[in-house]
């Protein structure tokens, strides 16, 4: 039903039609309505071309197509876990275009990367997701997956990010 199209995001090789379909989504499915901060200028679009594509990239990502236009793409890499003492996959960021929410691509791409992790041994598939994103929250755990209460995130980043490195 789904055309999920694995791309290694930092190989150069991939096709330059499937580059822009995923950098594009931003703009050209109206994705992420609700997320002001992503809207701020068409820069973030360079950005991520320029992070993603390069050919220094960690990330990997999948685009969803149905009929040859893409509806929803998942961003992960690969962690490390010292308590399993085994990789895993880490899913950064997963959207489906909110027309096409319910019909299975979101599960879809889910269910790749869980058999991916499988498939390479690692010993976790795991994800983050914010605690007011209530349908989100809902649809994962109708999968099964399992939220995360014993963990605190931390994370250093813009000015706290400099300041922190450089003092």
């Amino acid at each position: 039903m789904w055309n999920l199209i694995k791309l290694y995001i930092g190989n150069k090789n991939a096709p330059k039609n499937k580059k822009s379909n995923l950098t594009r989504l931003p703009n050209n499915l109206q994705f992420h309505n609700g997320i002001s901060h992503l809207r701020k200028s068409i820069k973030i679009v360079s950005e991520i071309e320029n992070s993603l594509f390069s050919p220094n990239a960690t990330a990997k990502a999948l685009i969803c197509e149905e009929d040859g236009i893409a509806i929803g793409f998942a961003v992960y890499f690969y962690n490390y876990s010292t308590w399993l003492g085994k990789n895993g996959i880490y899913l950064e960021y997963l959207y489906v275009n909110e027309s096409k929410r319910g019909k299975g691509a979101g599960k879809a791409m889910i269910k790749y990367l869980a058999k991916k992790a499988i498939s390479e041994n690692c010993g976790r598939f795991e994800w983050a997701c914010l605690d007011w994103n209530t349908p989100s929250r809902d649809f994962y755990e109708s999968l099964g997956a399992v939220a995360l209460n014993e963990w605190i995130g931390y994370r250093f980043e813009g000015e706290t990010l400099e300041k922190f490195a450089n003092n």
